[in-house]
């Protein structure tokens, strides 16, 4: 089970970072980064095997190939941000966080402006 490797993974982060603040603070950035990125490597399979599973879905039916890349880059962009958001408030740069997080989602809306026209335009054919 994937899940107890991920647990296992921050707890013992978590361990270390406690041990570690007390001589060397500096070094509690890089441990709690370490630990993230192995975190982030366990579950890339697990995406990987998600976006087959969308891209299977997509081929079986009329969705358009663009619109499941779009999602899928949203998707990407959402983790990624809430990562880079979490690490600079772990930091203690709240305002940068917050920044991070702002661009996140100003992109995100960007990149779903096609979907959301595309919706649209299905929902006025449909209106009478």
């Amino acid at each position: 089970m994937d899940i107890i490797k991920i647990i296992g993974i921050a707890l013992i982060a978590l361990i270390i970072i406690i041990i570690v603040k007390q001589y060397r603070p500096e070094f509690v950035m890089y441990v709690s980064l370490i630990a993230g990125a192995l975190i982030l490597m366990l579950i890339l399979d697990k995406m990987g095997a998600i976006i087959d599973l969308l891209e299977s879905l997509s081929n079986k039916t009329a969705i358009n190939n663009e619109f499941l890349v779009l999602l899928i880059k949203i998707t990407g962009i959402a983790f990624l941000t809430e990562f880079t958001v979490s690490i600079c408030k772990d930091s203690g740069e709240s305002a940068i966080a917050n920044k991070v997080d702002i661009g996140g989602k100003i992109i995100i809306i960007s990149m779903s402006i096609p979907i959301i026209a595309s919706l649209l335009e299905t929902i006025i054919k449909i209106l009478p």
